[in-house]
């Protein structure tokens, strides 16, 4: 591979799809625009590799043009969503994990920044009994501060059909486990995907020793529309959960323009938060996170025109939003997940199952 063809390759889809996603009145859309126009004028069709640095420099002044000063924070963190019961035998989700989890730790050691958050202790398990050299990488990565478990469930399970005590379980096997193995404890509920969210919850999750809450899935929402991104959940009991739904809208963004504008744009609590979460990397196929999205966010870390992006753990953003966002919003009582016609959900290319269309926001 020529490394330099591929940065600029990665230069290119980076502006041009930020690019895309500008208002055509806006001068910074035109400023990309002649800039990938200089580029090609510059390169050599029949000699790419020895033109790609010519090609660099010429897009070099819209890639250093900073960030707006109130624009949207983004922390990403890696992730791979992977059901272990879905469409696939558990024996394919076993293997599933084996090549992602193989993926995420030698992109760990090519890039000591990158942090991929795993949610599912289970998982772990499965990686512990049958692939137990890798199991040892995932060892040091944790020990490192890249490789996190996050959750503190067994799996990430349904919330609709269990009980209390039945939910309880899960936190004390997960986090039981993630204790013994890794000698820490998750502090964040991790449930992305669940259909529909318990009024009980919040209470279990706290007697459970955590603090944060994390889904994504009410975002299917076809009618009701939930009006914050980042809130307190006050179960039935009283008890107040931090909670947020990233307003990327999925849980396996490729750090996309397209993604990283409809997060910005999306959020709803715009004027006293700055700051949401963006999982990334492919999910139920297996793979989590590539060089590709490593180097988007690299390039959006400070980029006019796109949010702000930060490679980091899900307790790193907790944290960054409870000092940014204090005097937070209250939704009390079951976060339900209304059903929606059956041609709604096709899947995407980030999100198995998602939405054909995100229904508009009110």
């Amino acid at each position: 591979m020529n490394q330099c063809v591929w940065e600029l390759q990665q230069d290119v889809w980076t502006l041009a799809g930020l690019m895309e996603q500008l208002p055509l009145e806006l001068p910074r859309r035109h400023e990309i625009l002649r800039a990938l126009e200089a580029m090609m004028d510059v390169m050599d069709p029949d000699d790419v590799a020895g033109t790609a640095a010519a090609g660099r420099r010429a897009l070099a002044g819209v890639l250093a043009s900073p960030a707006y000063a109130s624009a949207h924070q983004l922390v990403a963190t890696g992730h791979a969503h992977i059901d272990s019961a879905w469409l696939w035998p558990v024996r394919e989700t076993i293997r599933k994990c084996a090549r992602t989890f193989s993926n995420v730790v030698a992109l760990m050691d090519e890039d000591p920044g990158f942090v991929f958050s795993c949610s599912s202790a289970q998982q772990l398990a499965w990686i512990k009994e049958l692939y137990p050299d890798l199991f040892g990488r995932i060892r040091e990565k944790v020990r490192a501060g890249q490789f996190v478990p996050v959750g503190g469930m067994w799996v990430e399970s349904d919330t609709n059909m269990p009980g209390g005590e039945a939910m309880a379980r899960q936190f004390v096997e997960g986090k039981g486990f993630v204790l013994e193995e890794f000698g820490i404890e998750c502090r964040e509920a991790w449930l992305p995907d669940s259909f529909g969210y318990s009024a009980a919850l919040p209470q279990i999750v706290k007697a459970a020793g955590s603090r944060w809450f994390l889904t994504q899935k009410i975002s299917w929402n076809q009618t009701n529309r939930m009006p914050h991104h980042t809130f307190n959940w006050e179960g039935i009991d009283g008890t107040r959960l931090f909670t947020h739904f990233p307003p990327v809208d999925t849980y396996n963004s490729d750090l996309s323009g397209r993604d990283l504008a409809h997060a910005e744009r999306n959020y709803r609590d715009h004027g006293r938060g700055t700051v949401s979460l963006v999982p990334f990397g492919y999910g139920d196929g297996g793979g989590g996170p590539t060089r590709e999205m490593l180097a988007a966010a690299a390039r959006t870390a400070d980029l006019e025109g796109s949010p702000k992006v930060r490679i980091g753990s899900a307790e790193s953003f907790f944290r960054q939003a409870e000092e940014d966002y204090p005097n937070l919003p209250v939704w009390v009582g079951e976060m339900y997940l209304e059903p929606a016609p059956r041609d709604v959900y096709q899947p995407g290319p980030h999100q198995e199952g998602q939405p054909a269309q995100r229904a508009p926001v009110a």
